[in-house]
């Protein structure tokens, strides 16, 4: 993630106008959007954050375990916080070390940042067998340790992924990137061995820590240029397309090989939605064969989502917002983000980047690290929980007539799950759920919740709105996000 690549504001996007503001006390509601049931945008598989660089820092905190991925109640830091239940982790493959081979040394600089230097397994290139003393298994505590209390806490998807390869793998010993813009810095003879460094690492998540790793991601952000001298404080590589191509399949015959096969291997995480269409564009058929999902970071928001969809499903391939930060403490960016992602990219999963983030009060982290240490809990972390508490993995993404407005639907529980982002001033919004076969009944409870940034209500919980036939409707303070759930609903 380079900070200084993310969304500045959001851009005119046809058919995406925020919602406005009318007279709070007109008689009828001043927006009203349709859901509509028969459109299907896949099964949902969950929502997640990176855990590096915020688990190195943090270590394992159970409060913060219990927030993050519990979906109870926790007291942290005075406040009583509604667990976000995520279930989705990923697990950065360190690249760093501080031991000598041969007279060589990591060259981090002073501008690696301590907390996002992250430890590798691999000491060295003698031994590929990771009981040798090349490898060393205590490496990295506290990401790990976190990654175990997310598990026991429900967690359940997990991916391993790259920032940079070893920094002994490296043209220049440096895992910031190579000193030429535009070029690699992995080793043209040591392909094999990151993708074989990655998948020795999966296979001992299986055989040793507990942990299937659903996939394996050998690269992050290739597009960007990265190099010692930008500056970024972190670990990177640029890799063109067809050197990510030779990657994916280095990166599938190293999993074969150790009988993970069923892993499956994402591309690209590129930094932007243009940028992973680009890279999609050059892949060969092989290649795109090889790819299990598409992985995609949400850095740029100024281009198509739809297309880059699009691409996807001609492919029968499926999307991951696997990463995404902003710097609006109020979280109403990240509600419009999630909004658009849903209505244009429809994604199957979401990832906040660092869901505890060292920003020092920049409103990066819904959870903010001050001075690296646990600081304060901005109003994001609420409006990230009326997403992930209440649209679960297994529900139907369903159209929901608008980009600020996201519908899920539970056919188990028959249940209609939705959650609305109003941008503008207080308002009135109706839901039309004609389009269902069964709607509940009429004055029937509908049970919501309500955050409103900019008063003092965090994700309060209401038993006061009640269908109305088929619709019913609620009032939105300013710059608030509820959610709704609605019971007895049939497609």
């Amino acid at each position: 993630m380079d900070r200084r690549q993310v969304l500045r504001g959001l851009a005119a996007i046809p058919g995406a106008a925020a919602l406005t503001g009318l007279s709070a006390g007109t008689a009828r509601a001043d927006f009203a959007t349709v859901v509509d049931p028969t459109a299907d945008w896949g099964t949902w598989e969950g929502w997640g954050t990176s855990l590096s660089w915020w688990a190195k820092a943090v270590g394992p905190d159970e409060k913060v375990a219990d927030a993050l991925f519990g979906r109870g109640t926790t007291p942290l830091l005075g406040q009583t916080l509604p667990g976000l239940g995520m279930n989705i982790v990923r697990y950065n493959a360190g690249a760093s070390g501080t031991h000598a081979i041969e007279g060589r040394t990591m060259k981090p600089a002073p501008s690696l940042d301590g907390y996002k230097q992250i430890e590798g397994y691999q000491l060295d290139w003698y031994s590929a067998d990771p009981s040798s003393p090349s490898w060393n298994w205590y490496a990295d505590a506290h990401q790990r340790d976190m990654m175990w209390l997310a598990r026991d806490r429900g967690a359940d998807t997990f991916e391993l992924f790259s920032n940079s390869p070893m920094w002994w793998m490296t043209r220049n010993d440096d895992p910031r990137g190579h000193d030429g813009k535009w070029t690699s810095n992995l080793r043209d003879a040591d392909y094999g061995r990151h993708a074989a460094y990655l998948a020795t690492i999966a296979r001992y998540a299986h055989d040793h820590w507990g942990i299937d790793f659903r996939s394996v991601q050998p690269v992050n952000e290739p597009c960007l240029p990265w190099t010692p001298e930008e500056g970024r404080g972190q670990e990177g590589c640029f890799f063109e397309p067809g050197q990510q191509a030779r990657l994916i399949a280095e990166t599938r015959t190293q999993l074969n090989a150790r009988d993970l096969a069923w892993m499956e291997i994402p591309a690209m995480d590129e930094n932007g939605y243009d940028y992973a269409l680009t890279t999609w564009n050059q892949f060969d058929a092989a290649t795109r064969q090889a790819v299990g999902r598409i992985n995609v970071h949400g850095y740029r928001s100024d281009t198509r989502r739809d297309l880059l969809y699009a691409a996807a499903a001609a492919a029968g391939k499926r999307i991951w917002m696997s990463e995404y930060t902003d710097g609006d403490a109020s979280g109403m960016t990240i509600a419009r983000s999630i909004g658009y992602d849903m209505r244009w990219l429809h994604p199957t999963a979401w990832v906040y980047w660092q869901v505890v983030d060292n920003s020092n009060g920049g409103g990066w982290g819904p959870i903010e690290l001050v001075d690296g240490r646990l600081g304060l809990v901005n109003t994001k972390y609420y409006v990230l929980a009326q997403y992930t508490r209440h649209i679960r993995p297994g529900m139907r993404i369903i159209e929901s007539g608008h980009p600020d407005v996201v519908a899920a639907y539970d056919r188990a529980a028959r249940k209609l799950v939705i959650v609305a982002a109003n941008h503008g001033g207080d308002q009135w919004i109706d839901f039309d759920l004609s389009r269902f076969t069964t709607a509940s009944s009429d004055g029937a409870l509908v049970e919501r919740w309500c955050t409103a940034t900019t008063g003092t209500e965090r994700y309060g919980y209401h038993q006061d709105t009640f269908m109305h036939g088929r619709r019913f409707w609620s009032w939105f303070p300013g710059q608030s996000v509820q959610s709704f759930e609605v019971t007895g609903v049939d497609l």
